[in-house]
């Protein structure tokens, strides 16, 4: 069998955000326009200069044992809580020795975070500071290992064919998803369980990132503070929370009868070896990733109609990816509708691009672009059709779309879908 050219198709979703405790509740917040930006009303925000946030709408200690929880890090238990929803979705439950149709072999898990337990290992050392050596949680290392979330989603679903955690900032998670897609279309997996996560709010990375001058430090007005493509914009706002898919060889879903929402059409990767932290503004690493995406698949930009893009609500950024989208797709631009979600639930880093996978699926299942919030003066440099307002109904027959994820470092990521 040539398993280098195996169909991907996604057959299980699966998420725990600022908007919704899973992708139902996520996806109609996302449609009907909703903002998870809130006010933190923590002590430990008084005093510093960015007191917003976009934090999970379900915390999971409502929905995790407590003995569970408390071995896990936040980041590892939103992974795991959308972990579970998408392996039921896709019909699975237990462990993948307990169905006949499914190897544990033959089973992956690659679950991204861009910082990895950030909390606790900022906890146990006040504790160390305070309390003693004695008093540090045996549980500390396992916990803050970048890794932990997919160790313990691997562990939950008893995955053997490779459990992995990428590394690249921002994006972490898309990343994670095309790493999946090839286990598959290499042959090393039949099903593989992939996406992002992320829980840094926590005082030092929000002071951090304030002083880095990379957050919007709009207090007064949470709600309206992410505002990608506005003239207003200044900067992200901080997420929370997890997105996760269940990838599929065709053939084994096709198997076991299983529900497809949509095909994996490809990824291109790209790095713009620019700066550390600025993106490079012409989007030359941007456009390559995309080319890259189209030189690698049977994708034309004419079947594009929907993109989720980076859109963060930086200055240069969200510049610099509408340039490559131009520069890449041309007029073929002016037929895709463009949605910002991260006006709606924040930036969750690693996580967003797990997340922005799951609504890229569900807008190409459902046929639905959600909208951009907040664009009351379109920049005019942002030469593309940005949703605002409202969704948008997409077209019928077969369609496609991309969900696009950068990092510091000058990582590029770029994933496509397509309906089935």
């Amino acid at each position: 069998m040539n398993t280098t050219h195996r169909t991907v198709v996604v057959t299980g979703i699966g998420a725990t955000t600022p908007l919704g405790g899973d992708s139902a509740s996520t996806w109609d917040a996302l449609v009907a326009g909703k903002s998870g930006v809130r006010k933190l009303e923590q002590d430990w925000a008084a005093d510093l200069p960015v007191r917003i946030a976009a934090l999970a709408a379900v915390d999971p200690s409502e929905v995790l044992p407590r003995p569970l929880a408390r071995r896990l890090d936040r980041s590892a238990q939103f992974a795991l809580i959308a972990a579970r929803e998408a392996w039921a979705d896709a019909g699975y439950t237990g462990k993948a020795d307990e169905h006949s149709d499914l190897d544990p072999s033959r089973l992956g898990a690659v679950i991204a975070s861009g910082i990895g337990g950030v909390t606790t290992l900022l906890g146990q050392y006040d504790v160390l500071k305070e309390k003693g050596s004695r008093r540090v949680s045996p549980h500390t290392v396992p916990m803050l290992m970048p890794n932990s979330p997919a160790a313990n989603v691997g562990l939950e679903v008893g995955a053997r064919a490779g459990v992995h955690t990428p590394v690249s900032a921002c994006a972490s998670g898309a990343e994670a998803v095309g790493y999946a897609a090839e286990m598959i279309r290499t042959g090393r997996a039949d099903v593989v369980i992939a996406g992002g996560t992320e829980a840094a709010v926590h005082p030092l990375p929000i002071a951090a990132f304030a002083n880095m001058m990379a957050m919007s430090k709009n207090n007064e007005d949470p709600e309206g503070a992410s505002r990608p493509y506005d003239t207003g914009r200044d900067g992200f706002v901080l997420g929370e929370g997890a997105g996760i898919v269940v990838l599929e060889s065709a053939e084994h879903a096709a198997g076991r009868g299983a529900r497809v929402y949509c095909e994996f059409l490809g990824q291109g990767l790209s790095a713009d070896s620019h700066h550390i932290a600025q993106p490079e503004p012409s989007g030359r690493g941007v456009a390559a990733a995309m080319q890259n995406l189209l030189d690698s698949t049977d994708l034309k930009p004419e079947q594009l109609t929907h993109l989720n893009a980076h859109a963060t609500s930086t200055p240069q950024g969200d510049i610099a990816e509408i340039k490559a989208l131009r520069r890449v797709l041309g007029d073929a631009l002016d037929r895709v509708a463009v949605s910002g979600t991260k006006s709606m639930t924040g930036h969750l880093l690693g996580g967003a691009g797990g997340i922005e996978t799951v609504a890229t699926v569900l807008a190409l299942h459902h046929r639905t672009a959600p909208p951009t919030l907040n664009v009351t003066d379109l920049d005019p440099e942002v030469d593309a059709d940005i949703v605002r307002g409202e969704a948008r109904e997409l077209p019928s027959g077969t369609i496609a779309a991309i969900n696009n994820s950068f990092g510091f470092g000058g990582h590029n990521v770029v994933l496509a879908f397509r309906t089935v």
